[in-house]
């Protein structure tokens, strides 16, 4: 059985008792956090104690306005994101008439040129491009950026190669595309050899563990494919990979068994208390966010980009989120949460958590809906 699962199933009981039962998320006035989790947000963002109490309280209001001021800009919506500085939700508009009724939910509105459904179809185009002629090594991957009203391409500082300028001339004709090279490398998932944050094997691969649901947990697909079957911290039997997707996607569905039970909590690893989790409310860009996994423990950053493509070697990854958040081999499949609220499960990306880097994960609803699990929540 898990080494913890009793102590952590405590915890989740106890904490749960002071929410009504039956409230959804969307109900709470501020998000019920480990205790832990503001020091972290303190290290790894550099805030105070009081602006990093704050910052939770405001970016979980702005996560709950995001359907009704997108709704209110209609098809002028330019896109969305959380800005630090105002403490609020922005969303971009291309008709200035939307601006009183965005403003009426409670979102700052700004203008720009660009409408998202127009970036979303430069973004599509380079897909199809990808995927018609497969995208360079030096292309590292591609998203839109609704604070810049652009579709950033994201290539190796020094990939100067015909083919990626081919492919760079080709994005630009699609549409508006801006090229960011500044500390771009080529990214890796992030699966180790063996040598919820928790750490489990797949024969001489280890990853870690995503967030649980009922009957197992999710985690990166290209940790193991459909079949295989797992070893839990202790090398002890835990389950069988029942669904996998990688590349195009990167997401599984670990069914477990033999005296495993799943609980509503990330690891905190001793840096924090451990994190319950209460739902799956999705995190606008610029919101906190931090990642639990086996090899580096715990670490926060900040949501840089939704429905990024990335390019690894393996093949093309859709509808990933961006972040700044380091993470090393065997973080794979590992946790992203903000505040109370799961995120996704760890993928790949570049760098490591001495000098930083850039980390890529499967957002967790897509994959609840996919394979039809409902995520165990406090």
């Amino acid at each position: 059985m898990h080494r913890s699962a009793a102590g952590r199933l405590g915890l989740a009981v106890s904490l749960a008792l002071s929410v009504a039962a039956g409230v959804a998320p969307a109900a709470l006035a501020d998000p019920v956090l480990s205790p832990g989790l503001l020091p972290a947000m303190r290290q790894d963002l550099g805030l105070t104690a009081a602006q990093a109490a704050l910052r939770v309280r405001q970016e979980n209001q702005a996560s709950r306005l995001v359907p009704a001021a997108e709704a209110a800009a209609g098809a002028a919506l330019g896109g969305s994101w959380f800005d630090p500085g105002r403490g609020r939700l922005v969303v971009a508009i291309t008709d200035p008439a939307k601006a009183g009724a965005v403003r009426a939910t409670g979102a700052e509105a700004v203008p720009v040129t660009h409408t998202a459904k127009a970036l979303a179809g430069t973004k599509d185009a380079l897909d199809q491009l990808a995927a018609a002629k497969r995208a360079p090594a030096g292309v590292v991957s591609w998203h839109v950026d609704p604070r810049a009203n652009t579709v950033v391409v994201n290539v190796v500082e020094d990939a100067e190669e015909a083919s990626v300028r081919d492919f760079l001339d080709q994005a630009r004709a699609s549409g508006p595309v801006t090229v960011h090279r500044a500390g771009v490398r080529t990214p890796r998932t992030y699966a180790a050899g063996v040598v919820g944050g928790d750490p489990y094997y797949t024969g001489n691969v280890r990853c870690s563990i995503g967030f649980s649901v009922h009957g197992g947990f999710v985690t990166a697909g290209h940790c193991a494919g459909t079949g295989a079957q797992v070893n839990g911290w202790d090398r002890s039997w835990m389950g069988t990979f029942a669904g996998s997707s990688f590349p195009g996607n990167d997401y599984a569905f670990v069914r477990t068994g033999g005296g495993w039970w799943t609980v509503p909590v990330v690891l905190g690893w001793g840096t924090v208390s451990d994190a319950l989790v209460r739902g799956s409310w999705v995190a606008p860009v610029g919101t906190s966010v931090c990642r639990s996994g086996s090899t580096t423990k715990w670490h926060c950053g900040q949501v840089l980009s939704h429905n990024e493509t990335i390019n690894y070697a393996q093949g093309a990854v859709h509808q990933m989120t961006g972040t700044s958040v380091c993470a090393e081999g065997g973080d794979s499949g590992g946790s992203f949460i903000t505040g109370d609220q799961a995120q996704g499960v760890t993928s790949g990306g570049y760098g490591d958590c001495r000098g930083g880097g850039r980390t890529w994960f499967q957002p967790i609803n897509e994959i609840l809906s996919v394979y039809g699990l409902a995520l165990h929540t406090a």
